[in-house]
Formats: structure tokens, C-alpha cells, sequence
């Protein structure tokens, strides 16, 4: 039979008290309630519970203050934050202390059921402890192939061929996919990303991606043509070939923290549809992190 979660709610609202401690109840978990904080402290020293489920604003010793009480007598502990007086400083002072999370009421009580569930599993398994941060699955920038602003298209092309011959004499196969550069201004400030899309955008005449206007209606039947354009790649690419990186539109993809968890890294990844973040310490870009290596992340993960 498997184990239920000691799960303490504390809020000084006797009707949401009771009816959340009914839900939590209802999916399983072993709920415990209390009224103020000086309550839930006095039940925890007796008690030890697995969650705490904590409302901020109470009369008496407010949530803050149960906070760090609850982490000095049962630091395994952990504490979920709900309120409906919720403010990035209250939020970002009950990381401080600790926190598992910080919810906002009124809080549907699937997340609050599954966020508990996660509090659990990160005191009773080792994925906490084990798990990377983007700084170990991320390349270096020192590892990647950066160029300027000043660096012709046709060097960049060469540089980009270079790391794919390496790559391939190498044996670092999570390497293989290295299909941009890093571009830094002449102060040596990063300035974007160069990647092959940029490369097959750019060799496209101009007309062909206005918006609907007059240019656009007069190629609307140049299209049926496409005979006409025999050598206009190469015509194109040679014209670019010339161009300096910085006259190119760059990409700028998101920006993450280096210490920043997995989980962070595949929800920007989804959310954002992007294949790459640009990974930053103290506002410095020192790496990049690519979709391969979360997957990579990802293999080592499930055949443990």
C-alpha cells in the first residue's frame, strides 16, 4: 500500500480551511489543519509533516514568519506558499526562506494536489540532489564558434565548416548539430546568433518576403516563373558572400540563467518554439544551450 502524504494546511479562513482540507483529503493525502501560525508550529513539533501548505497574510505570526520557523525545527519539511495577497517581493522573500513554491488564490486544487506531490518527491528521491542545472548540459562559449560584426559572410560560412569537420573527427557526438555562431559587437558584447536559416533567408531577393503591398502584387504571378531564377542563388550567395555579419538581421534567442533548472529550460523551450537559449551569468552571456542538449539530457536520464 502506498504511503500517504502528511500534508498540513494552515489558513485563518475557516471556510476555506475546511473546504480545501476536504479536497486534499478526497485525492488521498493524510490533511491535517490549523488556524494560525502558532498553531501549525506547535502541530509540526508533535507531528512531523511531509508538505506544509501555508497562507501568507494571518493574524498573528503571518506566514513569513512560520516560514522560518517551520525550516528550523523540520528543514526536510516542505512549504507551499497560498494566498490571495500574493507580490513579487513577498514571493521572492519566501524563496529566500526556503520555499518549495508560492501559489496565488483562488488556486485550482489539481495544481495545488500536484505541486504537493512534487514537494514530496523532491525530499523522499534523489532528483533534487542529482539533477543538473543548465550550467552542466550547457556548451561554453570558450567551446563554441564565435565571430564579430565585422566577420564577412563568406569567413562565417568557413568557420561553420570547420566546426562540422571537427565534429566529425571528433568524438563528442553531443556536439554534432553545430549549425550557428555566436556573434559579439567590436566591444565585445554579444550581439546575436548567426545560423544557417539566417544564411537561406538572406539569399532570398527582397520582394519575396514584402508584405501584401504593390511590390507584392506585382510578383504575384513571378512565382509560376520559376525557371527564371536558373543561377540566381548562386548570384545571390556570391552578392552576400561580402556582406559583413553585421548587416544581417541576427537572431535573439531567450535568455536563461546558467543556474537554472531543467524544467525551466524545457518550458522556455515549448513555450517559445525555439531550438537554442542564449545562457547568461551576472547579465554575461557564457554559453549556449541547444534543444540536443536536453535531449541528450534526456537519454541519460531514462536508461540510468
Amino acid at each position: 500500500m502506498t504511503q500517504k502524504i502528511k500534508v498540513m494546511l494552515v489558513d485563518d479562513e475557516d471556510r476555506f480551511r475546511e473546504t480545501a482540507s476536504m479536497l486534499l483529503t478526497k485525492k488521498g493525502f493524510d490533511t491535517t489543519i490549523a488556524g494560525s501560525g502558532e498553531e501549525a508550529i506547535q502541530i509540526l513539533r508533535a507531528t512531523p509533516r511531509d508538505v506544509v501548505v501555508l497562507d501568507v497574510k494571518m493574524e498573528g505570526m503571518d506566514g513569513e514568519a512560520a516560514l522560518a520557523e517551520i525550516k528550523t525545527i523540520s528543514p526536510k519539511t516542505q512549504v507551499i506558499m497560498l494566498t490571495g495577497h500574493g507580490t513579487q517581493d513577498s514571493a521572492a522573500n519566501s524563496r529566500k526562506l526556503a520555499a518549495f513554491d508560492y501559489l496565488a488564490k483562488p488556486c485550482d486544487i489539481d495544481i495545488l494536489a500536484a505541486k504537493i506531490k512534487e514537494a514530496y518527491a523532491v525530499v523522499n528521491t534523489d532528483a533534487a540532489r542529482t539533477e543538473k542545472k543548465v550550467k552542466d548540459i550547457m556548451t561554453q562559449v570558450d567551446d563554441y564558434t564565435t565571430v564579430t560584426v565585422d566577420t564577412t559572410i563568406r569567413e562565417a560560412v568557413g568557420k561553420l565548416m570547420d566546426s562540422q569537420t571537427q565534429l566529425v573527427s571528433g568524438n563528442m557526438i553531443r556536439e554534432a548539430g553545430h549549425r550557428s555562431l555566436i556573434v559579439f559587437d567590436r566591444d565585445g558584447n554579444y550581439a546575436g546568433l548567426l545560423r544557417m536559416k539566417d544564411l537561406i533567408r538572406e539569399v532570398r531577393p527582397g520582394y519575396l518576403s514584402v508584405p501584401e503591398s504593390s511590390r507584392a502584387e506585382s510578383v504575384r504571378f513571378s512565382h509560376a516563373f520559376t525557371g527564371g531564377w536558373d543561377g540566381l542563388f548562386t548570384i545571390q550567395m556570391r552578392t552576400l558572400a561580402d556582406k559583413k555579419i553585421g548587416e544581417l538581421t541576427l537572431d535573439s534567442p531567450p535568455m536563461i540563467d546558467k543556474d537554472a533548472n531543467l524544467m525551466e529550460v524545457a518550458d522556455l523551450l515549448f513555450k517559445t518554439q525555439r531550438t537554442r537559449l542564449i545562457v547568461t551569468s551576472d547579465k554575461k552571456v557564457v554559453g549556449i544551450l541547444r534543444e540536443q542538449d536536453l535531449f541528450f539530457e534526456i537519454v541519460s536520464i531514462v536508461t540510468r
